[in-house]
């Protein structure tokens, strides 16, 4: 781990910014803006819920759309592998879209997909989930309670790519890489980042991660404080947070399952439902959905994570015969954990 302290920002600094120029103030924006005041920024977050694999999704996607329209976050977010853009999901989207407040997606690596009715990896165009999803551009940004938030589409296919894809591509290509950097340096907000794959994660991560983490580390150095605070993903159905470089990489778990492989087949559920949901046999299934609530307190400097708890569908994972160090039990949990997570950047 690096040392925080290293980015926080003398008080010095913020001093001569204040007293620079002709009186305007030079502070950058969450320095100056509401404080002793401003109310903690607050959003819901869940990923990987797979309404086109798990019988229950949409049960599951009720659950927390009830809970936070009773909560009344600024805003709530999908993490990507949400559902595919055909006729049949449409009470699934009604059910996301009861949530009286913003709604934000993040595109999913399954979302395009069509293995359900056996078409194959990217049988829809990503334009055709963008539309269906009521996304504004498959990437893009926005502003809420004093942060950026950045959304990327890791689903790129790499630069050497020829012909039609066949499987599943996780890269961020030059052109949105190079607007990642333009949206970094036209905001003087804090920012925190979403994206489906992992920015930190070797296998099944974004392929180019360390190019996209370079620029977030510059984008930092460039603005002389932390700039870039967290990075939130999903894809991986696996509980942990990972700092790097001072930026806090949160892994958001599956709201539904671990997938285990054709080598761990088990049928939990009825024969009718394994009928209409045959990868359901490949999975070990949460009983209960996951999701977290996220708080951002400028004053105090701490990102919260607020996560639930439930347990495998038996059997676990380790009852099927699962190994513990080749599935990494430490993050193989079928919660998201709650945490307290540092940002020394956002005090003075």
């Amino acid at each position: 781990m690096n040392d925080p302290t290293k980015h926080q920002i003398p008080r010095r600094r913020i001093l001569q910014w204040t007293v620079a120029g002709t009186g305007a103030s030079l502070l950058p924006d969450w320095a100056r803006a509401d404080k002793g005041t401003g109310q903690p920024l607050r959003f819901g977050v869940i990923s990987d819920i797979h309404q086109d694999i798990m019988h229950d999704a949409e049960d599951r996607l009720r659950a927390f759309i009830q809970h936070m329209s009773d909560e009344k976050p600024d805003f709530i977010v999908q993490l990507g592998d949400f559902c595919v853009p055909i006729e049949r999901n449409r009470r699934f989207m009604e059910i996301w879209n009861q949530f009286p407040g913003p709604r934000h997606h993040v595109l999913g690596n399954h979302d395009m997909d069509g293995f359900v009715e056996r078409k194959g990896a990217y049988a829809f165009s990503t334009q055709e989930t963008v539309e269906y999803w009521g996304m504004p551009s498959r990437y893009y940004g926005f502003d809420a309670g004093g942060v950026h938030f950045v959304v990327l589409d890791a689903n790129d296919p790499p630069p050497d790519h020829e012909g039609p894809r066949k499987g599943y591509s996780s890269h961020v290509a030059k052109d949105q890489v190079e607007w990642l950097e333009q949206e970094l340096d036209a905001s003087r907000l804090p920012v925190v980042l979403f994206s489906h794959q992992s920015l930190e994660r070797g296998r099944g991560g974004v392929s180019n991660q360390a190019e996209i983490r370079s620029v977030l580390e510059q984008a930092n150095r460039k603005a002389g404080f932390q700039k870039v605070i967290a990075c939130f993903s999903g894809h991986h159905h696996r509980d942990y947070v990972r700092e790097i470089n001072g930026i806090h990489y949160a892994q958001i778990n599956s709201a539904s399952y671990f997938w285990m492989g054709a080598d761990y087949p088990h049928a939990r559920y009825s024969d009718e439902i394994h009928q209409r949901h045959p990868n359901l046999r490949f999975v070990a299934p949460y009983q209960d959905p996951l999701w977290a609530m996220v708080t951002i307190d400028r004053e105090a400097g701490l990102l919260t994570i607020d996560g639930r708890s439930s347990d495998f569908v038996a059997p676990s994972p380790w009852e099927l015969g699962a190994d513990h160090e080749a599935f990494d039990s430490a993050t193989l949990n079928p919660a998201i954990s709650d945490r307290k997570l540092t940002l020394p950047a956002l005090r003075e």
